[in-house]
């Protein structure tokens, strides 16, 4: 009998088993794919987050960040224009490849069981739980689902399609590769256009010499492109910046890119990370939201651990902690992306007024955090 099972094994996953296998509870960390790996991600970590990544590392990872470059700006160019503004503190770009294997590590130093390449099927019961996986079954006193967007664990009567958060039924995709660029910039750049936007980033690579690339993601519908390299002929200003790029990755790619309204918690077993839902991408938050609910959820449980409350208390501790300090992001970042999106008519003039004031800018990215 484990006090907590977590399924899934991403920087959500593993933040809630470092949390609770801290506080002493018997932690189970389940993860159906194998590290290291790359995964679709903007590989952006906003300083709210940063100390609290570097209180879940273990000491021998702490190079993670201070080699992570430093981004001071946002661009966003859009409609031939470029809207700036200032990121203070400065975030931070840490490959996926090895921010996942360094939480995963850090999460078995702090004492969690952990299996990997072990999927969950089903999980039974509302305290205790009982999960059949691939490696059998396991029992807990409580459950954290962190399994992503597409967990099977979640009720599909919680999706709203592959509406890409706009009202319309086109699938949308998630691409991401590394590239080589001459001289990289310090900045987080985002290039949008008529059905998706291209973030582009610098980041620090362990196997390349310079140890140095950019990390080009990006949302696109699929019927608009399908590849990277359709994706720069997009915009202008990115297949211009484009042309001088090597590749230094095979592409990896995601579908559908659903939405969904937050569900922090479903029978009783607590969601965290893209299990509880999918914040819009552009804002490059999905990873620091995901260590936040997923240390949140697993914070929220500790107390019932250690019997200082009832289990149902616990459930609407983090229920109600996630509508206070995690939804808001979810919420504003979905209005922003939807204001950008206008036709092109209405848009323009509100690009307009963004440019020639960047504080306005600086207040609605601030709104995302």
């Amino acid at each position: 009998m484990y006090d907590l099972i977590i399924i899934g094994g991403g920087p959500a996953g593993s933040s809630a088993a470092i949390t609770a296998a801290r506080s002493g509870a018997r932690v189970l960390l389940l993860e159906r794919g194998r590290f290291p790996r790359h995964k679709v991600c903007g590989e952006f970590v906003s300083a709210e987050s940063l100390n609290l990544l570097s209180s879940l590392l273990h000491s021998d990872h702490a190079h993670l960040l201070t080699d992570a470059p430093q981004m001071p700006q946002l661009r966003v160019y859009l409609d031939g224009r470029i809207l700036r503004s200032l990121v203070e503190p400065p975030a931070a770009s840490i490959s996926r490849l090895e921010l996942d294997a360094a939480l995963w590590d850090s999460a078995v130093r702090a004492g969690a069981d952990t299996c990997q390449q072990t999927t969950v099927q089903a999980i039974e019961g509302r305290g205790p739980f009982q999960a059949t996986s691939t490696a059998g079954k396991f029992e807990s006193h409580a459950v954290i689902n962190c399994s992503g967007r597409w967990s099977n664990l979640r009720a599909s009567s919680s999706e709203s399609g592959s509406t890409g958060g706009n009202g319309s039924a086109r699938k949308w995709l998630g691409l991401k590769a590394h590239f080589a660029e001459g001289f990289p910039s310090h900045t987080v750049d985002l290039y949008f256009f008529e059905g998706g936007y291209c973030g582009v980033s610098p980041v620090t690579l362990a196997a390349e010499p310079s140890h140095e690339g950019i990390n080009v993601c990006t949302m696109v519908r699929a019927d608009v492109a399908t590849t990277l390299e359709e994706v720069f002929r997009q915009n202008p200003d990115l297949e211009t910046r484009a042309q001088g790029w090597q590749r230094l990755t095979e592409p990896v790619t995601t579908s559908p890119l659903i939405f969904h309204d937050p569900q922090p918690e479903q029978d009783g077993v607590l969601q965290a990370g893209d299990a509880a839902t999918f914040v819009d991408p552009f804002v490059g938050d999905g990873i620091s939201l995901a260590l936040r609910s997923g240390t949140l959820a697993a914070q929220c449980l500790t107390r019932f651990i250690r019997g200082e409350i009832t289990f149902a208390a616990a459930v609407n501790g983090y229920r109600n902690a996630y509508q206070q300090w995690l939804a808001p992001v979810f919420r504003n970042s979905t209005r922003i992306r939807r204001l950008l999106g206008l036709p092109r008519m209405f848009r323009i003039p509100i690009v307009s007024v963004l440019e020639k004031t960047p504080a306005l800018t600086e207040y609605l990215v601030k709104t995302t955090r």
